[in-house]
């Protein structure tokens, strides 16, 4: 007989698989400490940082897809890695795999039959095997290089069938390898970004001024002899809300927005007789071509203005970086 959920303490149950994979999270601890856990990072630094060989995960059913995640975790912290599935690895898929690499082999019971099929084989090659599994007895755990026991006192399904505290304790051993590699090859945010190149922290910490920035004909530009008049019609012209004024040379004098322009009109200046060097405005805030874009925003966000006169070393007029041009990318105030 099915029991509606609402009939059930539902805040209770969910407060005991909280308990129970703690419990067996909080276990996990001292392995920490072990020799093999060392032995265990000290093979997986060998893929990267300038040596060959890569790390291959397998696993299979739920350990599959926790393995796939450590993949995931190890290859975007500067690790070569990727997921092979243990089944298709039987059938050509173990060409993937050279004498360079290293297999982290996610098995529970350290029964998994596609597990075992491949292992041999891997043997054979002399690949090194780092297994993450609960029986210290088992098969797979005989066969590896380096045992990671990931047991636990007990399951948080209350029939002790359905992977979860031990899904979690493999998930948490794999995350605890991957950030000591991190540490280990004083892997940065930039590193970090570089993997990421289109999510808001790529955009955060490699995106720069001179990637995004108007520049040649888009630009407005005036000589400070230039009308009033004049200025507004180039304003209208490249439609970026403001016109920088700059020497024959290119050196920014000024410049004169959309605001100004309101202003000016409420004073009464003669459009069509006034120099804009007379209602420009001269000490203008400025930014360089090589500035993050994260960093022109916040500029912005202080000054409370939507664009940057961009001058180079010789505050030559370059560029102009507008806000919405930020904001189109995914920079926004929040993330910047």
């Amino acid at each position: 007989m099915t029991t509606d959920v609402v009939a059930c303490d539902v805040a209770k149950i969910a407060e005991t698989v909280l308990d129970i994979e703690l419990a067996g999270l909080m276990g996990l601890r001292s392995r920490f400490h072990t020799p093999a856990f060392a032995e265990a990072c000290q093979l997986l630094q060998r893929p990267g940082a300038g040596r060959p060989g890569r790390v291959i995960v397998m696993g299979m059913g739920k350990s599959g897809h926790i393995g796939r995640k450590i993949a995931a975790t190890f290859a975007s912290t500067g690790t070569p890695t990727f997921y092979v599935h243990p089944a298709e690895a039987g059938h050509g898929d173990l060409g993937m795999v050279t004498p360079d690499d290293i297999v982290l082999a996610l098995s529970y019971s350290g029964e998994t039959p596609e597990l075992l099929d491949i292992l041999p084989c891997l043997q054979y090659q002399r690949v090194p095997i780092i297994a993450l599994c609960g029986r210290p007895t088992s098969t797979l755990a005989r066969f590896a290089t380096v045992l990671l026991d990931v047991s636990i006192p007990q399951e948080a399904c209350p029939l002790g069938l359905a992977p979860t505290t031990s899904t979690t304790a493999m998930l948490v051993m794999g995350d605890a390898l991957a950030i000591v590699l991190l540490q280990a090859r004083d892997f940065s945010a930039e590193d970090f970004a570089r993997y990421h190149p289109k999510g808001a922290l790529g955009h955060k910490l490699l995106t720069r001024v001179a990637d995004l920035m108007h520049t040649g004909n888009t630009l407005p530009l005036v000589l400070p002899t230039c009308t009033l008049m004049n200025t507004i019609l180039e304003i209208s012209q490249k439609r970026l809300g403001l016109a920088l004024i700059t020497e024959p040379d290119g050196t920014l004098a000024g410049i004169f927005t959309d605001g100004d322009l309101r202003r000016t009109v409420e004073k009464g200046y003669d459009l069509y007789t006034t120099p804009i060097e007379q209602v420009m405005t001269r000490h203008c805030t400025t930014i360089r071509p090589d500035t993050l874009a994260a960093d022109a925003l916040t500029i912005m966000e202080l000054k409370k203005i939507t664009a940057l006169a961009v001058v180079d070393e010789q505050k030559r007029a370059v560029g102009i970086l507008h806000m919405h041009t930020l904001l189109q990318i995914g920079l926004s105030p929040c993330n910047a």
